[in-house]
């Protein structure tokens, strides 16, 4: 078996030095392994979630799947500690759409129930928790698991700008097409292993991994400021500077906003007031921490 494995990748490779060919390779989970003796890392868990739907208040999770992992200070993936998933019934049936798009039926999920003691134990000791949407998976996972309140978390889709390392886009299943990798299952558990293997690759033209540039990033301060009573005819400016509108159902501004770095703050700033509102004003904005970064709170 090991001289045909070595014959294919001879082939794969042939091929691949014409310069008229890419290969996919098969995209194999990391197994879980002992942590070496003497081993100083760190820990991140990936997570990803299933529910009934979009809304936090109301739907529910039929299914989350979570991969630790270790990691060194200089963002590479030294190996997997251990995998959870689970299904959970919820107090409805499962919508069509849903059963659609994610392959989970009522009879899947039949009697389950996850294992809150359990899924907690799990994720206790993670240093950061990443999912390929946050902006998502947090808000649902904070709702049901008060830890995740208190945990660092960064996103893979956002931030990290793949458009800068010569990809055309962040959707998982095409970074890893182009990372040279396919995957035939969508499930939960399958996008957790798949997002770990993007993390775990070299940028393009860098020496730096995708998780070390992630991490780097979500270490950063952000400040989001609202333009609050902007002039509506002013929007489509708004817009076209990436400002994002608010419905104030949430809690926060009924307003148009926007996240930008620290040093980017005073420019913003004067933007809005020269540009926005045409006079000195008193804005509003406030710190963003990857502790509060796409929770409920951020």
């Amino acid at each position: 078996m090991q001289n045909a494995s070595a014959l294919f990748e001879y082939l794969a490779w042939r091929l691949e030095v014409t310069g008229n060919y890419r290969i996919l390779r098969h995209l194999v989970p990391r197994h879980p392994t002992p942590v070496p003796a003497g081993c100083d890392s760190k820990v991140g868990i990936i997570v990803d979630l299933e529910t009934t739907g979009l809304d936090v208040a109301k739907d529910e999770i039929i299914e989350i799947a979570l991969v630790k992992f270790r990691y060194s200070n200089s963002g590479h993936v030294t190996g997997v500690i251990g995998i959870f998933q689970a299904f959970n019934e919820p107090s409805m049936s499962i919508p069509t759409n849903i059963i659609e798009l994610t392959g989970i039926t009522d009879q899947m999920v039949a009697g389950h129930k996850i294992d809150d003691a359990a899924l907690e134990n799990f994720a206790a000791d993670a240093n950061v928790v990443i999912a390929h949407n946050a902006a998502f998976d947090r808000k649902f996972a904070e709702r049901f698991w008060p830890l995740f309140k208190h945990t660092h978390w960064a996103c893979s889709a956002t931030g990290i700008d793949w458009q800068q390392y010569g990809f055309g886009g962040a959707k998982l299943s095409y970074l890893v097409t182009q990372s040279g990798l396919f995957d035939d299952a969508h499930r939960a558990l399958d996008d957790c292993h798949a997002t770990l293997e993007i993390l775990a690759r070299q940028l393009p033209a860098t020496s730096t991994t995708a998780l070390g540039a992630l991490l780097d990033r979500a270490r950063r301060k952000t400040f989001r400021i609202w333009a609050e009573n902007a002039p509506f005819d002013l929007k489509e400016a708004l817009k076209r500077r990436r400002y994002r509108w608010n419905d104030g159902r949430d809690g926060r501004p009924r307003s148009w906003h926007i996240d930008v770095a620290e040093d980017k703050l005073d420019a913003e700033l004067n933007f809005l007031r020269h540009e926005i509102y045409q006079r000195d004003v008193d804005l509003y904005y406030h710190e963003i921490t990857a502790l509060d970064r796409f929770s409920n709170r951020g």
